[in-house]
């Protein structure tokens, strides 16, 4: 069973990193705006298509360098520490809570700037904002579990990449699909079974960290 206390504890102990080390949140902003501004410059205002497209891109390295680093950053001495003091159920969950929250925050920050630089093509914009979220918190959980396994490995960045290939790609042209409705008036009739193949998705990932990163936390 999670304690939600220690999960709670873990979770204000990130965010109090993040708060000291603002730094680290402003660089992101930084790599966000300045992303989205060199796409404005070098494309103007793309049809709907290509808007989409580059979108969810973004969110992608956005999330490779917001999320991705969370057990990246942690030493030996660390993870020792929060083995002594927590249980290796909670600690998953509260890195996932953690980036899930953060990923969020910056999805919408960047479709803020989206909509600011590059035009607002949407004509079901809160469907949009809806399913920018859903897809923010389904990045976070596909690095934040690749982040884990990677972190007990010599080569961390490659073994990202090589196990977040097959598994991102399918998911970013799953959101591409599932976005389509917002740039026009007509739904796809299986609108509804690709989002909630996503959310199926979402919650297998959850349910594999839980139950393999005990095991990585032993090592």
């Amino acid at each position: 069973m999670a304690n939600y206390k220690q999960i709670y504890t873990l979770i204000k102990k990130d965010l109090l990193l993040e708060l000291r080390q603002q730094y680290t949140f402003y660089g992101i902003l930084l790599y966000v705006a300045s992303t989205i501004f060199v796409i404005y410059l070098s494309m103007g205002q793309p049809e709907e298509q290509v808007w989409n497209g580059l979108f969810w891109v973004v969110q992608l390295f956005i999330c490779i360098n917001a999320v991705a680093k969370s057990f990246l950053a942690e030493t030996k001495g660390k993870m020792l520490y929060f083995y002594s003091i927590a249980g290796a159920k909670d600690f998953i969950i509260s890195k996932l809570i953690f980036n899930l929250l953060l990923m969020l925050l910056m999805s919408i920050i960047s479709l803020l700037l989206f909509v600011l630089l590059l035009s607002n093509p949407l004509h079901n914009a809160l469907l949009f904002v809806g399913i920018t979220c859903l897809g923010g918190i389904s990045i976070s959980l596909v690095f934040t579990f690749l982040a884990a396994i990677a972190a007990k490995a010599q080569q961390q960045a490659a073994l990202m990449a090589i196990l977040g290939f097959p598994l991102i790609i399918p998911q970013l042209l799953l959101l591409m699909k599932i976005t389509t409705p917002a740039f026009s008036a007509v739904i796809q009739e299986s609108w509804w079974q690709m989002t909630l193949a996503l959310i199926a998705l979402d919650v297998m990932i959850i349910a594999l960290a839980i139950i393999l990163f005990p095991f990585l936390w032993k090592d």
